[in-house]
């Protein structure tokens, strides 16, 4: 979950790795560090807490004239987040060092294996096995001694390594953790952990996969299988963001950016994948035929965190308008029981970055056991959209912001796109009405954009009677359920407030003792098919003193007889309030976070990609 940047070129180093891992900083704020080469002499510095922590005691080093060197942020696994644990490692010598993203499962015996060969040890991190083990195996040929080493590592793996032996050379390599090359002519050849540090610089970019080394150098680059040691030939991808979509455009934070971004994301999901004629859905990166289709009897919805909120909400869609049974498993659960899972399952996986471990791991397993894998995935070439059978894009664009927002309603919608595509292909919605929630689905994106501005200057004012809570509830029933979830997981994440989500009917169950006159309770109430049990529910919180909020349907006077704290919503078809309310429960979270003074974009403890199990 660590960011790492490497460069070699024509440029100087500094500047180019610093910017780059300001925009990798949402993968791990524990730590940073820098490593470049100048005289032939490897200059690292290093510190614990945020980026800026590094920059404060770089001094003269942003003037260097290095051109190739290494940058990490870390978001700490083993070893506290402390300068010594810091990224860059080095070997005995000091002319080798190593960044990793990762986790080295054996670390424990082959650091005690280094130690009885004399090797000395600076850190309490896994890393730092790899800089010895490599020190260990080194003469001449450092990709030999990086291959040699990295045969005897059992775990997971995006790494970068330089030596003063070899001054014109990066070596990088990965295992089960996302590894990306810039490629350009002029400029030289950057190595990142994702794709927001090459844009800048180039939008040509190789996705290492599994078990391959890259050798990079300025004029050009190499890339080997660790397994057979033969030379791989790369297909180079164009990437169609830009650096400016990753920059915060005038907004105070990237969450407030990517929230008001989310009207362009849903259309960009949704643009050229309905027929306005016919209603006909086409998904062709599905790349399953119809007589693949025609077999399914059972899906499984594999994700996690909001992720999983987005399938929870799918499985509504799904079994209502394609007829088709759904399962709902949290990723780092689903391969830890017996699955039943054969050639009639399709597996569909969620996940914005398209590298989170656990996912990846459901989808191998069902894989074996023989389902076909469909991704939905925003990430162009990462690897779950390399390692499926199909794939649904989401165009939403780089999402800085650790806490999901854009990213989880361009996943909304390329679900619903799935339901009806599926609903086509096995005759379960005629064609009318299957146009008719496309054209809803498009409408929806408007309706998202034109009350944006309002709801947060409503909310603004609302949270002043509620950001300093100490715990909140949020329900919801039916389809709104899961969104009921997704709220509170906001909350608690950039608020550090002690939310939970429940399906309103289940309060009498056992929450409703939690009610009293300090409790915040937001209640999701639109006027759909369970409207009057809503209701019902939110009655039983006011008759127990719950301070209430409630989340409504335009010209529903009725909710203001409950509680003066309303917020309205157009009417829209009520297969897409899940989109909708998403909306108001974020800026909730977000006004109030900011209120707190919280660090809204970069939560404690929190990385954006989840690379290690």
């Amino acid at each position: 979950m660590c960011g790492i940047v490497g460069y070699v070129g024509k440029r100087r180093l500094v500047p180019v790795v610093l910017e780059g891992l300001k925009r990798l900083e949402y993968r791990g704020y524990d730590s940073a560090g820098i490593v470049y080469l100048e005289d032939g002499k490897l200059q690292k510095y290093r510190s614990e807490g945020k980026l800026q922590n590094l920059e404060n005691i770089l001094g003269e080093a942003f003037g260097a004239h290095s051109h190739i060197g290494l940058g990490h942020t870390r978001w700490a696994t083993h070893g506290a987040p402390t300068t010594e644990n810091a990224h860059p490692h080095s070997d005995c010598t000091g002319d080798l060092v190593v960044v990793h993203n990762g986790i080295i499962e054996n670390y424990h015996s082959l650091r005690n294996e280094l130690i009885a060969k004399g090797h000395r040890f600076a850190s309490e991190t896994d890393t730092e096995v790899l800089a010895h083990l490599i020190e260990e195996y080194l003469e001449n040929d450092l990709r030999a001694a990086v291959t040699q080493a990295l045969e005897r590592v059992e775990g997971s793996y995006a790494l970068g390594v330089l030596w003063t032996g070899l001054p014109d050379t990066l070596i990088a390599a990965r295992n089960h953790s996302p590894l990306v090359l810039g490629i350009h002519e002029e400029e030289g050849g950057f190595l990142a952990s994702d794709i927001p540090p090459l844009l800048p610089y180039t939008d040509q970019v190789i996705f290492l996969d599994d078990l391959e080394l890259a050798v990079l150098r300025a004029d050009g680059y190499s890339i080997y299988s660790l397994e057979s040691g033969e030379e791989v030939k790369k297909e180079v991808e164009t990437i169609s963001w830009n650096s400016a979509m990753a920059e915060k455009g005038g907004y105070k934070h990237f969450m407030l950016k990517e929230i008001y971004e989310q009207p362009r994301a849903i259309i960009d999901t949704v643009s050229g994948r309905i027929n306005p004629e016919t209603g006909s859905i086409d998904l062709p990166e599905m790349n399953l035929s119809d007589k693949d289709l025609s077999q399914i009897d059972k899906i499984f919805l594999v994700a996690c965190g909001t992720s999983w909120h987005a399938a929870l909400v799918a499985k509504y869609w799904i079994e209502r308008w394609a007829g088709i049974q759904v399962e709902v498993d949290i990723a780092s659960e689903f391969r830890y029981r017996k699955l039943l899972i054969n050639e009639r399952v399709l597996t569909v996986s969620i996940s914005q970055s398209g590298e989170t471990a656990d996912t990846l791991a459901g989808i191998r397993l069902a894989k074996k056991l023989g389902s076909k894998i469909v991704t939905i995935c925003n990430v162009v070439g990462s690897t779950m959209t390399r390692e499926a059978h199909g794939t649904i894009y989401t165009h939403a664009g780089p999402e800085i912001g650790v806490a999901s927002t854009k990213a989880f309603t361009s996943q909304l919608a390329a679900l619903f796109l799935l339901t009806l595509f599926l609903a086509e292909k096995r005759g379960t919605l005629e064609s009318d009405e299957r146009l008719l929630l496309g054209k809803e689905l498009i409408r929806l994106a408007t309706v998202i954009e034109e009350e944006l501005p309002r709801l947060q200057a409503d909310i603004q004012k609302l949270i002043e009677s509620y950001y300093d809570s100490r715990d909140f509830l949020f329900v919801g029933r039916g389809l709104n359920f899961p969104i009921a979830l997704e709220g509170a997981l906001k909350l608690k994440e950039i608020s550090y407030i002690h939310a939970e989500g429940y399906a309103s009917g289940e309060l009498k169950h056992g929450p409703i003792a939690l009610i009293d006159k300090d409790m915040p309770i937001l209640g999701l109430t639109p006027k759909d098919a369970v409207y009057q049990k809503s209701i019902s529910n939110v009655e039983e919180i006011k008759a127990r003193q719950g301070r209430l909020i409630l989340i409504g349907t335009k010209g529903d006077t009725h909710l203001k007889t409950i509680t003066e704290d309303v917020l309205y919503l157009p009417e829209v078809h009520e297969e897409l309030n899940p989109i909708l309310y998403t909306i108001p429960a974020q800026l909730l979270a977000y006004e109030i976070a900011s209120r707190r003074g919280c660090d809204v974009d970069q939560p404690r403890n929190l990385a954006k990609s989840v690379t290690v199990e």
